[in-house]
């Protein structure tokens, strides 16, 4: 009896219900709201961001581990932090050393299969429910650090690379979790199931978030980051009172026994046969939209022009809002220039599926410029003569 108190006080990980689902999905959106404020609002950048972030997931990780049970506030305060860390993983390789989104995708595919190998290898099981050994938990929050640093790799590249917006990216989503929970019910091995969906919150929580923040003139419901957050973490932590009160998601006391195994090879199966129509229906789905991306630009389209320019056609458009956005900060109106600044945003973003291709080098120094002139433009004490010197710098880029 002493022994199955111990083992079941280590288990430290909630029971998967429709709550797990909903906070997971609300702290995907969280996560990449705050790590965007603190990059972009504060002025934090993604270095200093990425700092602060690894030193209180380091201090949360410490506790979660040191935890005698599950305790829901700490561990989805462990959540929040590791979905942060893990966005900005992908960004950094992204935005700073430059290393393009299939590539980080690639990356973490391999990384995140070879997570689950070592775990299933020294522990024969990958099932959150056995999570009652220190090595266990620590494959396990190594794990889903993998799932959002790929989440948001395959995310972004289908959002952003591919332009297929966020709308879209969550819409195929969404049909590929209903495709595993359809799966899952008629035989498809629950751990499987389990982390499959894992990762696909990821880029859902991430299209949710980005609907309700933009503007209605993008797509959006115009309630802003600030806004999205704080109805979202609202929403977190009503949960998280109501499941420490109710119980609901403690996960009952867990035999040692080692399992049976007898069904390994059909799960292998499983896993094989799963792996390689994801593979198979997403390389067809990334050459298929590729080629789509390599037609012959509409007229009026901003990167189409008879007189292109620079590599990357004309920027004329990019350059009138940089402009307009300079002239308020000239005449001191802040928010005129924070306003007007989103536009110039959602505007390269929407554009990045067309433009990125026929220069990455290019593209690259304007996105950079970009990211400069948001930094300073939204920061909470705007620097005057750096938001100036971001913008011009910017417009000569375009010129």
């Amino acid at each position: 009896m002493e022994r199955n108190k111990t083992k079941a006080l280590l288990s430290k990980v909630p029971e998967v219900t429709i709550y797990f689902w909903l906070i997971k999905v609300l702290c995907t959106t969280v996560g990449e709201t705050a790590a965007d404020f603190l990059n972009v609002n504060l002025g934090f950048g993604l270095t200093g961001t990425s700092i602060v972030m690894g030193a209180l997931l380091f201090i949360a990780i410490f506790f979660q581990f040191k935890a005698t049970r599950y305790i829901p506030s700490l561990y989805w305060l462990t959540v929040v932090l590791i979905s942060i860390f893990g966005t900005l993983v992908t960004d950094n390789l992204t935005d700073s050393m430059g290393v393009p989104l299939e590539l980080s995708t690639a990356i973490f595919s391999v990384f995140l299969i070879l997570s689950f190998s070592l775990w299933y290898a020294q522990e024969k099981t990958l099932s959150i429910h056995s999570i009652f050994t220190k090595r266990r938990e620590a494959y396990y929050w190594l794990t889903i650090l993998f799932t959002f640093a790929l989440g948001t790799a395959a995310g972004d590249l289908m959002a952003e690379s591919l332009g297929l917006g966020y709308l879209v990216t969550g819409l195929i989503v969404c049909a590929v979790i209903a495709c595993v929970i359809i799966a899952w019910r008629v035989g498809l091995h629950a751990v499987l199931s389990f982390w499959i969906a894992y990762i696909m919150t990821r880029p859902l929580g991430a299209s949710i978030g980005d609907l309700l923040s933009q503007t209605q003139d993008f797509g959006g419901l115009g309630l802003g980051a600030t806004l999205t957050s704080i109805i979202f973490l609202l929403a977190i932590i009503l949960i998280i009172i109501f499941l420490s009160i109710s119980k609901r998601d403690v996960v009952a006391p867990i035999s040692t026994k080692p399992m049976n195994m007898t069904k390994g090879i059909s799960v292998v199966k499983q896993v094989i046969i799963v792996v390689s129509v994801l593979v198979i229906a997403s390389g067809a789905g990334y050459y298929w939209r590729s080629m789509n991306l390599q037609v012959t630009l509409p007229q009026g389209d901003p990167t189409n022009s008879v007189q292109q320019t620079s590599p990357l056609g004309d920027l004329s458009s990019f350059k009138k809002i940089a402009e307009d956005t300079l002239g308020f900060v000239n005449t001191g109106n802040s928010a005129g220039a924070k306003s007007r600044v989103d536009d110039l945003e959602h505007t390269w973003d929407t554009s990045e599926a067309k433009l990125k291709p026929m220069n990455k080098k290019k593209w690259t120094e304007v996105d950079n410029a970009i990211d400069k002139v948001l930094r300073q433009v939204r920061a909470v004490h705007q620097d005057t003569e750096a938001c100036k010197s971001a913008l011009e710098a910017l417009i000569t880029l375009t010129s």
